[in-house]
Order: C-alpha cells, then structure tokens, then sequence
C-alpha cells in the first residue's frame, strides 16, 4: 500500500511539473531578452535560460571580468578563454552542453562520410540540464549551477602554478547581475566565484587578501556564429599568421590530410571602391589614464598604415572604449589595461570561429607596469636626477614610445600574426619582434632618442597583404604566392617562437630583446655601453627624495643590461642559418654557422666571466646601502648571501650563472660536437670546455674583490658541469665530456700546493671544489639549477 501510495505522489508531482508552463514558473522575474533570453530570479539567485532552438552550433566563450593580480599566475582581468564550438541538444526531460570536436573532420558533401568522422572521435558535453518547464516548443533550464561552475579552470590553473588545491565554495559564490545580459548576436553572463583551499603558494599570498579564500569573476558568453560568407584563407609557414590546424579525412588520398588556415578578420571592400564594408575597429579601456591613453590610441592606429599598403581606405580605426559598452562583449574588439602586483607580460588573443578561424573579436591586455620598467632603465642610464627640478621628458619619451609600439605589436596577435624575432636584423622590419630600447653613446653622454621605431614596418604591411587582400577565389593561389616571393625579393625573412625563444635555440639570427644586423658587433656595442653606464652609476639614478637603498633596483637592469645580446651570441655556436623552406626551394636546406664566427661568440660570452666584467667600481658599491626601514628586498632586487648588507659577489654570481646556462646548454653541447664531427674543424665542446677551465685556474691574474668574484664564477662553472653531467636528457657524449673535465679540474687543483699562505682564499675554494668534485663523482652530491643564485627577471621590457 504503502508503496503505491509513493507511486501516486510521484506520479501527481510529475503530472505537476509537466503541466507548469515557463510563464508560471517566471511570473514576476526579470526577463532579459537576446540571442538567448533568460529570467533573473531574485528570490532564488538564480538564472533560468529559455532555450528555443536545439541542434544549432554557437559559440562558447569563458573569460575573468576580475582577476587575480599575479603575472606568474597568469588570471588575468578581461581575459578571454579558448573558442569552442558547442550546441545545446534535448534529450527527454535532459538538454546537454555538447561541445563539437573540430580537430577531426571531413569537409565532404557527403553526410555519411561526415557521420564516420565524427563518430570516430570523442566529443565533450559539457553540462546537462534538468527540464523545468516546455511552452510552445522552448523549454526554462537552470543555467546557475553552470554559472557557478569553474569553467575557466580557475583551480586548476592555481594547481598548476603550484598555488595550493582550491575549489569552488558555492555558499560565498553567486550571480553578477550588472553583467549579465542579453544581446540579439550575444548573451553574456557572469559570476563571482570564491575558491577555498589550504597551504596557498606565495604568488597567493602576495595579492589575496585572505589567501584561502580566493574571490574572482567568471564571465561566459553564448554567442551566434557568423554566416557562411567568409572565405577561409590558407596557411603559410612564411605569411607570417598562427596556423589553425586540423585533420580532413575527406581530402583525396595524394593530399595532405592536415589542413592549416589563417586567422583574420573578415574584410570586404565595397563594390568598385577601396572604401570597406565594415572597418574593423578597436577600442582602448577608458580606464587607461593619460599620456599613456594616448599612446595606445596612436600605437594601435600604426596598423591603419599597413591596410593602407593592401589597397584599404580607413578600414582599421581605434577609439576609446564607450562608458556603457562591456569589454567583454563579443562585439569589441578591447584593448584593456591590466594591473599586476608585479611587472608582467602583455597578450592579444582572439575569440574566433574555430569553423574557420575567422576573428570574431580581439582581445589585448596590456600590463600597467610595463611603461614604468621602461622609465626604469632610462633612469639607470641617464642619471637623470642632478638637480631637484630634473627634467625627466627624455625618460618619460622612451617610455611612452615603448608603449606605443606595444600597443602596436599586441593588436598585431588578435589580427592574426605571430611573432617575428628575426625582424631586429633587417632594420626593425615588424613591431611584431620583441625591441631592446636602442640606446646610443655620444661622446661622453648616453641618448634615447632612437630607443623605439615609430609606424608599422615593412615586414607587418607584407604580412596584412597576406591576409587580408582582396582576390578573386579563383587567383587567391598565384596572389598569395606572389606575396610571399615579394618577402624573399625584399629579404624580409620571418623566424617565429620555436626557433628564437628559449636560450638554446640553435638559429643564428633570430632572438629576442637585440637590436643590429650583427649580433657580435651589437654585444661589443652593449657591452661597451654597459660599461660606461655602470662607472658612472650614481645617486643621480633617483629622485633626491627616495630611500638610497632604492638604488639596488635600478641598478639591476643596468648590470644585466648584457643578458639578452648575450643569448643572441650564444646562439651562434653551434649554430644554423635557415628558413622556413618549401620542397620547391633551391637545394641547400640551411648552413652552420662559420666556425671563426663561433669561436668568436665563445670569446664573447667568455669575456662576460671575467672579474672585470662582472665586478662593479667601489664608488658604486659605496652608494648601496641596507634596505631602509619599511622597505625589503623584492624579486627585483639584487640577489645576497650577506644578509642586510649589499652583495657585489652574488650578483656576479647570478650573471654568471646565465652565461654557463648559454654556454653549457645540452643541446647546444650536442651540436657542438656533431658539427666538429662533420666539418672536422672548428670549435667542439672540448675545446670550449678546455678555454673555460683554463680561465677557472687563473688565479694569479686577480686579487682583492676581483679575486673572489673569480673564485665564485669558478664555483658557479663546476655547478653547472655537474648539471650537465647528470643530466640525463643530454646526450651521453656530452655528459662524458663533462665528467671528463671534472676530472680535469680535478686534477689540475692536484697539481697545486694548497697548503701554503692563502691570503685571496684560493687554496681553500680550489680544495673545496675539489672535494666537491670527488663527492659528485661517487654519487654522494645532487645538484640543482637552484642552487645557485639566479639573475632578476628580466623580461617583459
């Protein structure tokens, strides 16, 4: 009976909720109307979406309206998602996100071949949905659980920056109705979410207010695709684009089966004129104060320059962003301004179609205290700070003109263009390289003037002709072609990340942060300038009312102001000179780096180990004192074993230690010796391991501070040969070439008669390596990169 009973409530309350239509569960709720209309509950805190069509591909965006403050982290205010392709369907009393796999398809007109495609891999729902109500074929869902869902993957990316294990706190998260809306094209929601953990990392610490509760702003929009009118355009490894890749299982069985398109903008003239349809416009936070604004707005309409080229008329303008216009709506292309708790990297991004790789909207953040690093390193180098009432306009120029070309370089990315680090070389062809700030010695006074172009270079209007040209479909082919064989004949080459990013990277022209055609003649330019900076380092770094303490910091981009044409050095030996070639190149596929050439950037790079170099004048020490109360050491500082007291050992230390990280790269020691192998000449591994003990015995040459600067770049060279050595990505060659020079060095402190009068302290530091040495060899000694002190980061400039 009883169980009958339960039965009849079940079956009354279904009957119940099958009859309640959407007008009588939303009587009295806010409608919001749109691409998807929607009810705000008020009692409940809850959204309630109306869903009236199924089946249909839209677009799914996340994104953070607040964030958290922390480069290294990497959440970031404003920050847009990835693009997926997604489609509400109804199953039953169900209806499931499902989100479509487009990284396998078959562009047939044949539907069962489609099927097989999509069949064969696995797709993502993404959520599913309760029916609450069904009225005239559009059915109520709950979209808040949803909402307060970490789509963004907020926790996961606190877990992988090493910030603790957080999650979602549903009792301190809720709806953000002052951005949730609905437009006819998008509907956009929003809500803040608090994560709770325990044991939150430093990066937490330094920005949260209570680090185990952590208070963001997830944004996500549902947004309409656009229409089948856009003409997709191919990639090519030279044009200069990001490359959107996929699989076609349909294409005929003497073609490629990977597919690569561009993306861009769509950007059509109107008939018989150069004048566009629609221009693509960008609008720059109104949050961003003056003369920085204004900088941007100028930077950002650089590009307006290189449409010009492709045959356009005033189809790139930039504007100010309006009050009532959301910066994450899809329909703005923003230009936001972003604060940090540190200095950090700016981005530009693209929400797109992942169909076709259309750009639907760019999206540039830009970080607030870039502009200042600038002022910065002007102020190290000019000394500005002679009399009260200095004049700092120089200073404030570099830096606004560095912002400009910032602007210009990230606007760049969202209109679909990569990096190209080998634009330095060929007279500042792209602001799409990374700029070092072009300082100039005149006689006995250093200049700015030049530090940063101004316009958009000749690289970045060949690169817009690319993408954006108008064709005819059936010529698209020889115009495209036509294009890159103009790069060639102008000889604008375009290297991007892979090959120029990281220090052991093996090309011999592209890097980041250097200027000049020739990297050798650039470093002696540098390293001379550096020199002449640092001997006249004084007080005059500052403002008269700053702490003198706060000299430490900026002197640091002065002292290692060497860092980055030093790793364009390194990357000549064992170097290569290539390009992105096609089959249908001239035979020869790329050449070594001439063997005197690299000879020559070992000698460089060794240069950079000399107590000389790297030991600063005693009227500078004399100027940095211990951090004043109320100030500490930041990552910015100098690093220090002495405590309160300021290190002029340390910091050798730290910029030593990137020079050997340059010079004993495994990778670099592998083509070290293939190289040698082939040309049977030339600089090998040993005998540029062979010149670096030779300078480690030297001890004759230096005493006082030089001397022990001396010994702790021998110190920080037997470190990273034991690096090398245990290193088991290495090839073995390499890593028995570096126990073979361990056992050299230790014999040649064999040789030495240690026990004698010892006034530089060498007998004690060579005995210790020694034994150092001998504890590394039996196995009784781990080492770590960490273990010796490193360089303050440098980038972003």
């Amino acid at each position: 009976m009883l169980t009958r009973l339960l039965f009849a409530a079940l079956l009354i309350s279904s009957l119940s909720a099958e009859a309640a239509s959407i007008g009588e569960i939303t009587s009295g709720m806010k409608k919001q109307q749109g691409l998807y209309d929607f009810y705000w509950d008020s009692k409940e805190g809850r959204v309630l979406l109306e869903l009236d069509h199924f089946d249909q591909d839209l677009l799914f965006v996340t994104g953070l309206a607040q964030g958290l403050g922390s480069n290294p982290v990497g959440l970031d205010r404003n920050q847009a998602g990835e693009s997926r392709l997604v489609r509400f369907e109804r199953v039953g009393n169900k209806v499931l996100l499902h989100q479509r796999n487009l990284a396998y398809r078959a562009e047939s007109d044949n539907p069962a071949e489609r099927q097989a495609v999509s069949e064969a891999f696995a797709s993502s729902v993404l959520w599913g949905f309760t029916v609450l109500a069904e009225e005239g074929g559009a059915v109520l869902v709950d979209f808040t659980p949803f909402l307060l869902s970490d789509q963004h993957g907020i926790a996961q990316r606190l877990k992988d920056t090493k910030q603790g294990s957080y999650s979602i706190d549903g009792s301190k998260s809720s709806i953000y109705l002052p951005r949730t809306k609905s437009f006819p094209k998008n509907t956009e929601f929003e809500a803040q979410l608090t994560f709770t953990g325990s044991e939150p990392g430093n990066y937490l610490k330094e920005v949260v207010p209570t680090p185990t509760l952590v208070t963001l702003r997830q944004h996500i929009s549902l947004v309409e695709l656009p229409d089948n009118e856009y003409q997709p355009r191919q990639f090519h490894s030279n044009s200069g684009y990001f490359p959107l890749t996929y699989r076609d299982y349909a294409t005929a069985i003497d073609q490629p089966m990977d597919q690569r398109l561009i993306f861009r903008h769509r950007l059509q003239k109107q008939p018989g004129s150069d004048e566009v349809v629609e221009p693509i416009v960008y609008y720059v936070d109104s949050g961003v104060p003056e003369p920085v604004r204004s900088a941007l707005i100028e930077g950002a309409s650089w590009w307006n320059q290189a449409f010009e080229a492709a045959g356009f008329k005033n189809a790139f303008q930039v504007k100010v962003l309006p009050e009532d216009a959301d910066p994450l709506d899809v329909r703005y292309n923003v230009i936001n301004w972003v604060h940090r708790s540190t200095r950090g990297w700016s981005y530009g991004y693209s929400v797109y179609d992942p169909r076709t790789g259309e750009i639907l909207k760019g999206n540039v953040t830009l970080g607030s205290l870039r502009v200042r690093q600038d002022f910065l390193i002007a102020q190290g180098l000019l000394q500005p700070y002679v009399q009260e009432d200095a004049d700092t306009q120089a200073l404030q120029d570099m830096a606004l003109a560095r912002i400009r070309q910032l602007s210009a370089h990230e606007v760049g990315h969202t209109l679909g263009l990569a990096h190209n680090f080998v634009a330095s070389t060929e007279g500042r062809a792209s602001v799409m390289d990374y700029p070092a700030p072009l300082v100039t010695l005149d006689g006995d006074a250093l200049k700015l003037q030049q530090a940063y172009d101004t316009g958009i270079g000749a690289w970045d209007k060949l690169a817009v002709r690319y993408g954006y040209g108008v064709t005819d479909n059936a010529q698209e082919h020889q115009y495209l072609a036509a294009v890159i064989d103009d790069a060639r004949d102008q000889k604008l080459r375009f290297i991007s990340d892979p090959d120029s990013r990281s220090i052991n990277n093996a090309h011999g022209s592209s890097h980041l942060w250097d200027n000049g055609g020739d990297v050798l003649d650039e470093f002696s330019r540098m390293t001379e300038l550096r020199r002449y900076a640092l001997d006249n380092f004084s007080r005059a770094a500052n403002r008269s009312d700053t702490v003198r303490s706060s000299l430490d910091e900026t002197l640091v981009p002065v002292y290692y102001g060497h860092r980055y044409q030093a790793e364009a050095v390194g990357k000549l030996i064992g170097g290569l000179e290539y390009d992105y070639l096609y089959n249908n190149a001239d035979p020869e596929s790329y050449t070594l780096v001439p063997a005197n050439k690299q000879q020559q950037a070992i000698d460089a790079l060794v240069s950079t180990l000399q107590p000389e170099f790297l030991t600063l004048p005693e009227k500078v020490l004399q100027l940095l004192p211990p951090k004043s109360y109320g100030y500490s050491r930041t990552g910015e500082s100098f690093p220090a074993y002495t405590g309160v007291a300021f290190d002029g050992i340390a910091m050798a230390e730290a910029a030593a230690g990137h020079t050997y990280a340059i010079l004993l790269d495994p990778e670099r020691a592998a083509r070290l010796q293939e190289q040698q192998a082939r040309r049977g000449e030339g600089p090998g591994f040993n005998t540029l391991l062979a010149q670096l003990t030779e300078q480690s015995l030297k001890r004759e040459k230096y005493d006082g501070l030089e001397a022990a600067v001396h010994q702790r770049v021998n110190h920080v060279y037997i470190h990273r040969l034991m690096l090398l050595a245990s290193d088991k990505k290495a090839p073995e060659s390499a890593r028995a070439r570096a126990n073979f020079e361990l056992a050299k060095f230790q014999h040649a402190i064999g040789e030495m008669k240690l026990f004698g009068d010892d006034p530089l302290g060498y007998n004690a530091h060579y005995f210790n390596e020694a034994n150092r040495i001998a504890a590394f060899m039996q196995g009784d000694l781990k080492v770590d990169a960490g273990d010796v002190k490193a360089i303050p980061p440098g980038s972003p400039i």
